[in-house]
């Protein structure tokens, strides 16, 4: 989750996901939570959120807002908020939803079971950007919204990946890619037991390695243009 300011001075907080799917709640004390994540969607998230953000700030308190699919014309989320990184704080499950709340019961209650029992594990590394340890199971993975343009991004992970490098150390595998909003997600699999802490230096070390070959001019070679084609046929695009 991550607190929202617009331009007008009016704030929010964008969550994942809310109770039931909503696209916006504007609890009964006030404060007002928009989702990223609902059940219909118009193929412009940045639309979307928008629309939901707005129509929850104007919501009388205690309502919901549920997504239509089709918000039509209107701002994207960029022309409402203050131009500022995004704080994001990940929070071990969706108690959040009730916080002040004395007493949840029924479909709240209901859909905040199911939430908390789905989430995986996951922390967010503090030493490079957007990079989250997470634990499926007794699986253990690094997802990384990497700060590179993704035709940039291909090009270096191809060039290590010709030198066996792409890797995050001994026991680890880069897994592919997936594309979300537009960003380009790369997975790597971490050695059984490897907590979050452990990751820290070796996502460090590769982002060096990946900004010295981002910083390559010359044309890939031939084993890199076969590691780079291998590299996007892996690519999941999530809608």
């Amino acid at each position: 989750m991550a607190p929202l300011r617009l331009r007008d001075g009016r704030t929010a907080t964008l969550a994942t996901v809310l109770p039931v799917a909503w696209a916006g709640l504007h609890r009964a004390d006030g404060t007002v939570l928009v989702a990223a994540q609902t059940s219909t969607r118009s193929g412009d998230l940045s639309r979307d959120i928008a629309w939901a953000l707005l129509a929850a700030l104007d919501a009388e308190p205690g309502s919901p807002v549920v997504g239509t699919g089709t918000p039509g014309e209107g701002p994207r989320l960029q022309d409402l908020l203050e131009d500022v990184p995004l704080e994001v704080e990940v929070r071990p499950g969706f108690d959040f939803w009730v916080d002040g709340v004395d007493d949840s019961s029924g479909e709240i209650a209901a859909s905040l079971e199911r939430a908390n029992a789905a989430v995986v594990p996951t922390e967010r590394l503090g030493s490079v950007e957007a990079a989250y340890w997470c634990r499926i199971r007794e699986s253990y993975h690094l997802r990384w919204v990497l700060p590179i343009p993704e035709e940039a991004f291909f090009d270096a992970a191809a060039r290590l990946h010709a030198r066996q490098s792409l890797d995050l150390g001994e026991g680890t595998r880069f897994v592919g890619t997936f594309r979300a909003a537009g960003l380009v997600v790369p997975v790597w699999d971490l050695a059984a037991g490897t907590d979050a802490a452990a990751t820290e230096p070796l996502a460090r070390a590769l982002l060096g390695r990946l900004d010295e070959a981002v910083a390559e001019k010359a044309p890939l070679t031939g084993d890199e243009r076969r590691a780079r084609a291998g590299l996007v046929s892996r690519q999941v695009t999530l809608r």
